[in-house]
């Protein structure tokens, strides 16, 4: 399985990280995470990136980013000069889950299924309780003497 690298905005690429092993603690050795500071220029992250590259590479990896057009996108996006590295900007839990669960995956079908996730790991959540009915303290109705005729 491809191994992942995180590269986003510090401190959301270790957050991830920790999601990740919190849901696939067995993971932990396929996955990296590398958080750019404000400050950090493009050819710094780039040298970070590539060293922890070299650490999930097995021999493919799929780079997640957080904003395309951002530093850490930027430093990312030079990875992908290795044929056997694909990335991705928009990381999201659901993207990254999906990724982790399916050991068996060649790098293209993780890919898709980060894509997947990102589409349908979005979606409205009723603001409503369900039946929206209140509780009522003290029996039910069979306590009540009730006389219909």
């Amino acid at each position: 399985m491809p191994g992942i690298l995180i590269i986003a905005h510090a401190p959301l690429a270790s957050a991830l990280k920790s999601v990740a092993m919190h849901a696939y603690p067995d993971c932990a050795r396929r996955i990296e995470a590398l958080d750019v500071a404000a400050d950090e220029s493009v050819d710094a992250v780039e040298v970070k990136a590539r060293a922890l590259l070299q650490r999930v590479l097995s021999p493919d990896a799929l780079v997640f980013t957080d904003v395309f057009g951002a530093t850490p996108c930027n430093a990312a996006q030079r990875l992908a000069d290795n044929p056997h590295v694909k990335v991705l900007a928009g990381v999201s839990i659901p993207m990254l889950w999906r990724c982790l669960c399916y050991e068996t995956d060649a790098l293209d079908a993780m890919v898709a299924r980060a894509m997947n996730g990102a589409i349908k790991g979005v979606m409205q959540v009723a603001t409503t309780r369900p039946q929206n009915q209140t509780l009522r303290s003290g029996g039910d109705d069979q306590d009540h003497h009730h006389h219909q005729q």
